[in-house]
């Protein structure tokens, strides 16, 4: 073989490997960003409101699931229907924040920063999930193969209790 079909073929693998880790990545920035603001916010506010944070997310869809106007938000088109479902799961989440960060003090806990990023990667698969399953995602986007595979409904429960059983083995 000569030195210009080696070349050839290089560039083609490398070309070919470029793409694919590219897909790759595509196909999980969704869960990426998740898990970096999660982690930065734990960076920057604390551990303290981090845990706040993860366990307003249970509380706010706890009360999310049985609110008694559900029927009142809109439900066509569905960017807007999945929009509002979305902003009164916030919303809730965010009542719960501010509570749980009055009573949870950072000065008795520790969580090392392994443990932040197992936590924040955790909540970054709950949010997907529960947006995935609960709020209806696919009516506006559809994930991809590789990202679908993740969260399939009988995952459901292993992401949806995975940042509560982080917090059962990591926080002291």
């Amino acid at each position: 073989m000569n030195a210009t079909g080696t070349v050839a073929q290089i560039t083609t693998l490398a070309t070919q490997t470029a793409f694919s880790a590219w897909a790759l990545a595509n196909d999980f920035l969704i869960v990426l960003v998740l898990f970096i603001l999660l982690f930065l916010f734990s960076q920057l506010v604390g551990r303290g409101p981090f845990v706040a944070l993860l366990i307003s997310l249970y509380a706010g869809y706890a009360v999310y699931s049985v609110f008694p106007y559900l029927s009142s938000l809109p439900t066509t088109p569905a960017l807007t229907a999945f929009i509002s479902n979305i902003a009164l799961y916030a919303a809730l989440s965010f009542i719960f924040f501010i509570i749980l960060r009055r009573v949870i003090v950072s000065d008795f806990l520790y969580i090392s920063g392994f443990g932040l990023a197992i936590l924040a990667l955790l909540g970054a698969g709950f949010l997907v999930a529960l947006v995935s399953h609960a709020f209806s995602l696919t009516s506006i986007y559809q994930l991809t193969p590789a990202l679908k595979g993740l969260f399939i409904p009988s995952y459901f429960f292993w992401w949806f209790a995975g940042p509560a059983i982080g917090l059962l083995f990591l926080a002291r």
